[in-house]
């Protein structure tokens, strides 16, 4: 039986390799997830007490995704003020369900930016006037910079079948070695000298 300081070395390896093994890996490769299953298996698991960090982006309904589509990766969703990172052409949020605009908030849009209920009429207060408009802004560039406080663009996308339907799926890029939900980053599809921090979609509507 190993002793409690042999575990703790155990895991501080597996962790490390775990580490190096996600930073060089790209989207087309397995092995970073191969490599962290077959860790833990041979017992370096984390030493009794400690608790399992959650992984942004893992829980479907709350955080995003984690795979779709029959692909599935280990970056997480880029934060939205939906469910999902749904997003239109110019990356700014959509309703996952129906592709309707919504803001900031989630609340259904208009052309104007105005909010309004789902027959399309403005929403008003108790007496009668209309809702002020929320900012509207683009998940990528706009929204993770001020939320994270780094400097994040669109790059990279490639196309999965979904639906019955074309769903593009985007690369949000930046410099920062360490991804949303604290890994290392990957390179994935982003320009050099740029990761991915998180990923959002497009549907495309174009039939599949």
């Amino acid at each position: 039986m190993r002793s409690p300081d042999g575990e703790r070395a155990i895991d501080r390896t597996a962790r490390g390799l775990a580490h190096g093994l996600a930073s060089r890996a790209t989207r087309r490769s397995f092995l970073a997830a191969v490599a962290a299953g077959a860790l833990a298996l041979v017992g370096a698991a984390p030493a009794e007490g400690a608790r399992r960090r959650r992984v942004y982006g893992t829980r479907r309904t709350k955080q995003g995704w984690y795979g779709f589509c029959g692909h599935t990766w280990t970056t997480g969703s880029c934060p939205a003020p939906g469910p999902l990172p749904r997003v239109d052409p110019r990356g700014y949020p959509v309703r996952p369900t129906d592709g309707r605009p919504i803001d900031d908030r989630g609340r259904l849009v208009d052309a104007l930016g105005r909010p309004v209920d789902e027959a399309g009429a403005p929403l008003v207060r108790r007496d009668g006037t209309p809702l002020p408009k929320a900012p509207r802004t683009r998940l990528c560039e706009d929204w993770v910079p001020k939320r994270f406080g780094i400097t994040t663009v669109t790059q990279g996308a490639w196309y999965r079948c979904c639906d019955n339907q074309i769903r593009k799926l985007a690369d949000c890029c930046s410099t920062s070695r360490v991804r949303i939900n604290g890994d290392a980053s990957l390179r994935g599809y982003c320009r050099p000298g740029r990761r991915v921090f998180c990923v959002m979609y497009v549907d495309t509507g174009v039939p599949c």
